[in-house]
């Protein structure tokens, strides 16, 4: 096991390697000239020469580089004594832990060295470590949610395969895979923070229909018991819920149609649609941030206005959860080990708990893996529509002021989520199937 670890370490390093090495080449071979940014349209040639100086940006790429890469490594070759030199050991720029002296050079155990701001001198650690836990934890709360409702629901999915409930959940499925995050994110913040924020008004007509499909499943069933020619046409009829829930569809279906009816003729010319049943309004904010400034009690945490951004985060994870543990469950459940669960005479949740949902997790555990790790990165949108103050606000903002050391600084930074993340998911998906071992 130690041996699979340290292997995957090693791919993991290998791959955050060759992204610095593409981030850095990306940001510094675009054109722009950050010096000039920096200064007055008006500076002369000596000051824009001593801002690329002061930034590093008189020395060729590669060379420059080669100081990236030895700035952002754990452990680096620096310069004790020259305070000219580009390497030299300024403790105002490194959290250095620890050194190891070599003449005037030394070998430097220290925390990552992002660089600076150009617009806020600010290290961009510091702007990292103030954005990132907001991010962190609308990220969390967004794939823990769609975790747990994911496979609630693709287990049932699976149990109740073919029927109503089935299809409902895997056209609902459908649809959250078909939204890209920053439509969905305008549409439940205008849904959520201004549509329903006072009050929900909901179709009774659905309603009513379930009620008559409950009326109808047992009449029906009813009628079956004491006819016997009926029962011979007839096949046994669904449970109470799956019946009534396609008369749910029925109230829904006849409600727009009757909506666009009364429409039309300006008036009421089919009954029961003006019928709602009025709800109190979520009370969220369409704008909002993890903490507020009350002018009475000064900084406080506002939890509500995570709902929204975590919900529009959460509904493609939550629909690949569904549909992963739907199919493999499916697949599980129809093995020989099942099979021969069920000759021992197990109880149907027991197979289902024991042996079939912990062999069915792999391809869950692979997705949630590289979801959460996306969540990080794709929160960008997400958190600009609802200004939810974290590190994809922070990145936005800086792409609009080319400040590059903070984009690069992000980016290396989810980088490092995802190959931390997938070495993880690795070895709980060997510790699932030792199998994954020996390969």
């Amino acid at each position: 096991m130690l041996g699979f670890i340290f292997k995957r370490a090693l791919y993991g390093l290998l791959v955050l390697f060759g992204v610095v090495t593409v981030v850095f080449f990306i940001f510094n071979i675009k054109p722009g000239d950050p010096a000039r940014m920096l200064s007055d349209q008006r500076a002369n040639e000596q000051t824009l020469e001593a801002i690329r100086k002061d930034l590093g940006l008189d020395r060729p790429i590669l060379q420059r580089y080669l100081l990236y890469l030895n700035d952002i490594a754990p452990l680096s070759y620096n310069q004790l004594k020259d305070s000219e030199s580009a390497r030299y050991l300024d403790e105002d720029k490194y959290t250095v832990l620890a050194v190891i002296p070599l003449g005037s050079n030394a070998l430097v155990l220290k925390l990552p060295y992002l660089r600076r701001s150009y617009q806020s001198q600010r290290k961009v650690t510091d702007i990292i470590k103030g954005a990132f836990p907001a991010t962190f934890l609308l990220a969390t709360v967004a794939m823990g949610a769609a975790i747990i409702i994911g496979l609630i629901l693709g287990i049932f999915a699976a149990l109740g395969k073919g029927g109503a409930f089935d299809r409902s959940i895997l056209v609902v499925s459908v649809l959250g895979m078909a939204g890209p995050s920053f439509f969905m994110a305008v549409i439940i913040a205008w849904l959520g923070g201004y549509v329903w924020f006072e009050q929900v008004s909901i179709p009774l007509i659905p309603f009513y229909c379930v009620a008559l499909g409950f009326v109808f499943f047992y009449l029906k069933k009813q009628y079956r018991g004491r006819s016997k020619e009926f029962k011979m046409k007839d096949p046994e009829p669904k449970s109470a819920i799956a019946f009534s829930f396609n008369w749910f569809g029925i109230g829904v279906l006849y409600w727009m149609f009757a909506g666009a009816v009364n429409w039309y003729f300006k008036g009421s010319v089919l009954p029961f649609v003006d019928h709602y049943a009025y709800l109190p309004g979520t009370g969220l904010n369409m704008f909002g941030s993890m903490t507020d400034v009350d002018p009475f009690y000064g900084e406080h945490y506002e939890l509500k206005n995570l709902i929204l951004p975590a919900i529009t985060l959460g509904i493609r994870p939550l629909a690949i959860i569904v549909q992963l543990t739907r199919s493999s469950l499916l697949e599980v459940m129809g093995q020989d080990h099942i099979r021969t669960a069920r000759a021992k005479g197990l109880s149907e949740s027991r197979i289902i708990i024991g042996h079939a949902l912990k062999n069915s997790l792999n391809p869950v555990v692979t997705a949630v893996s590289g979801w959460f790790a996306s969540l990080l990165a794709g929160a960008v949108f997400v958190e600009y529509v609802f200004d939810w103050k974290g590190l994809g606000l922070e990145v936005f903002n800086s792409l609009e002021k080319e400040d590059l050391p903070v984009v690069m600084g992000a980016v290396l930074v989810i980088a490092a989520i995802f190959v931390v993340v997938n070495i993880i998911v690795d070895i709980i998906y060997a510790w699932l199937d030792p199998r994954v071992r020996m390969h």
